[in-house]
């Protein structure tokens, strides 16, 4: 059986912890590929709102296996509380959640490094979630890395504190006023490692590989976005993993020829939380309006999202990159009220007309070139099929379609899994 992905085309927050859950009950398997616990998915849902950060978004439903595989980096403390508030609800985490043995652990002194390097930048920041997943990363790249599976290997101890010495010492380096108590950080990581520890810890490719022979159907669940992927992202203001469809190849073991659909997961408009380039930003009305509207606050950290109109450039390279077979627009709803829209379809590079995504994309180079098309005022979020939505907006959704040259198979008009429609 082949294995689908569901991956985000912009800057993260596109909305994919929702699509995850409606798209479950047609899986076996959901698989987190990469990211850590800077990923914050939102599913909301019989009135109530959840936010998963590390745990794969189909943990709702009981009859679904969530497998958290060897390309994520996990931080026990985090992983625990997450655990904690899935104890509210009737989940069955217990027996439905698995954990490769090689995903990475994030200690308390990754997250201080992460403090400590971002501090050290001054205005230079990229705009971390200060989540230490830069260090635990960098440690993996490094050959140091604490990982899953060294918890069931006797000495794992010795090992975290040679690594949380090591740490110290870089913190050190860095030379800023850092205020932690490493000692108190340490209790709390210990007391979740236990709790981690009563999990099933599994080798995921191997697994993976079985369930594919047995005719599983399973989707593999990305975080953050494309335009923050490590490689084709916006370096330096990126995050530290693969986010794109190849990350998945390595964040599972999952063989290129087995990937079947990629489904794309894009905002009807262009948000970007941190530090980095955002050729079409608003600063005006319209842009306090789409945030307001789609009340637009990172789900990790809170911060208020940076708005601006639909950037096909970006959009369109993220579709190629990642081999994108069917698209899903979500927040078409907050758009609602528009007279008219802008978007992106090209840029003007150092004083010529481009249609790719060049090397730099920051304001002094680029200038976004707008096709304008027509809005329209009705509330979409009770519309429950296609026939029901006005004429202006199936014109932009078919405006989109034929720029980007991939079936928009899924519009969202509302935040509840209720609230999509298929096209």
């Amino acid at each position: 059986m082949a294995v689908d992905l569901l991956l985000g085309l912009q800057w993260g927050d596109e909305g994919k912890g929702k699509i995850v859950d409606v798209f479950t009950s047609k899986y076996d398997i959901i698989a987190r590929f990469q990211g850590g616990p800077n990923a914050g998915h939102t599913l909301e849902f019989d009135g109530q709102k959840h936010v998963l950060h590390t745990i794969p978004s189909g943990i709702f439903h009981k009859d679904t296996i969530n497998l958290v595989g060897n390309g994520v980096v996990i931080d026990p403390v985090i992983f625990r509380k997450e655990l904690q508030n899935l104890d509210k609800f009737s989940t069955s985490y217990k027996t439905n959640l698995l954990i490769s043995r090689k995903a990475h652990l994030i200690l308390p002194t990754h997250r201080l490094l992460d403090a400590a390097s971002e501090a050290s930048k001054g205005k230079a920041k990229i705009g971390s979630t200060l989540k230490g997943i830069g260090p635990t990363y960098m440690d993996k790249t490094g050959r140091n890395g604490l990982r899953v599976g060294d918890l069931e290997l006797e000495g794992w101890e010795e090992k975290y504190r040679s690594l949380a010495d090591k740490h110290e010492s870089m913190i050190a380096f860095y030379n800023v006023d850092l205020q932690y108590n490493l000692a108190e950080l340490e209790e709390e990581f210990f007391a979740a490692v236990k709790v981690l520890k009563e999990l099933t810890f599994i080798d995921s490719e191997e697994y993976l590989r079985k369930a594919q022979k047995e005719g599983k159907s399973i989707l593999a669940e990305g975080a953050q976005g494309s335009l923050l992927d490590i490689d084709f992202g916006t370096y330096p203001f990126v995050t530290s993993s693969n986010t794109t469809a190849a990350g998945a190849c390595t964040g599972l073991g999952v063989a290129p020829n087995k990937i079947k659909e990629a489904y794309g997961i894009f905002k009807a408009y262009t948000t970007r939380v941190g530090s980095g380039p955002f050729p079409t930003e608003l600063f005006d009305e319209d842009g306090e309006t789409m945030g307001r509207v789609g009340n637009e606050f990172g789900a990790t950290t809170g911060r208020p999202r940076r708005c601006g109109w639909l950037d096909l450039v970006a959009l369109k390279y993220a579709v190629e990159i990642n081999g994108i077979t069917q698209l899903i627009m979500m927040k078409g709803d907050v758009l609602s009220g528009f007279e008219e829209l802008k978007v992106c379809t090209a840029y003007n590079y150092k004083g010529k007309e481009i249609s790719h995504l060049p090397y730099n994309i920051e304001a002094e180079n680029v200038t976004p070139v707008y096709t304008t098309v027509k809005g329209w005022k009705e509330d979409l979020t009770g519309m429950t099929s296609t026939s029901e939505l006005p004429k202006e907006f199936n014109d932009y959704v078919e405006f989109l379609e034929k720029k980007l040259e991939v079936p928009i198979s899924v519009v969202s008009v509302g935040p509840d899994r209720k609230q999509t429609i298929t096209r």
